[in-house]
C-alpha cells in the first residue's frame, strides 16, 4: 500500500501517538526521541517550537519549559508510512538531554558494557532545581 499521497502523519496508526525524532538542523546529530499526538503536532505547528506528549505524565510536554532549553522547529517531515515524524530544530542552550548532554543517546554500548560517549552542557540539579 502507498502512502505517498499522504498530506500529513496518520495518529490513528499509532493509536493516536506517534513517535517523533528530533534531530539538529545544522549537524544532523539525532538529539531525541519522544511522542506527539495530534494536539501536540498541531501546536507545534502553530507555534514552530517542538511539543510532544509525556506518557510519564500524561500530558502535553512543552520541550523547554522548565530547561529553557526550547526546540526551534527549522524543518517537519513524515516518513513513508506517515507514522514516524521528523523534526528539524536549532536546540537552545545546546542541550535536548534532561540529563544535561547534548542528545539523550550518549550512551555507546561496547564489548566492556556501555561507556558515555557525551559531553555534559549543563547540570541537571540546578537548572531543574528538584
Amino acid at each position: 500500500m502507498s502512502h505517498s499521497n499522504a498530506t500529513s502523519p496518520d495518529f490513528a496508526k499509532g493509536n493516536g501517538m506517534l513517535p517523533a525524532i528530533a534531530q539538529d538542523a545544522a549537524t544532523g546529530e539525532v538529539l531525541m526521541l519522544a511522542y506527539m499526538n495530534p494536539e501536540s503536532y498541531a501546536e507545534t505547528l502553530a507555534t514552530g517550537r517542538a511539543v510532544y506528549f509525556s506518557r510519564s505524565r500524561n500530558k502535553l510536554w512543552r520541550k523547554g519549559e522548565e530547561s529553557g532549553n526550547v526546540q526551534e522547529v527549522r524543518g517537519i517531515y513524515f516518513d513513508c508510512d506517515a507514522d514516524t515524524i521528523l523534526l528539524k530544530v536549532n536546540q537552545i542552550g545546546g542541550a535536548a538531554c534532561h540529563e544535561g548532554y547534548s542528545s539523550c543517546f550518549f550512551r555507546q554500548v561496547t564489548p566492556e558494557g556501555f561507556k558515555v560517549v557525551g559531553e555534559r552542557v549543563f547540570d541537571p540539579a540546578t537548572v531543574y532545581k528538584k
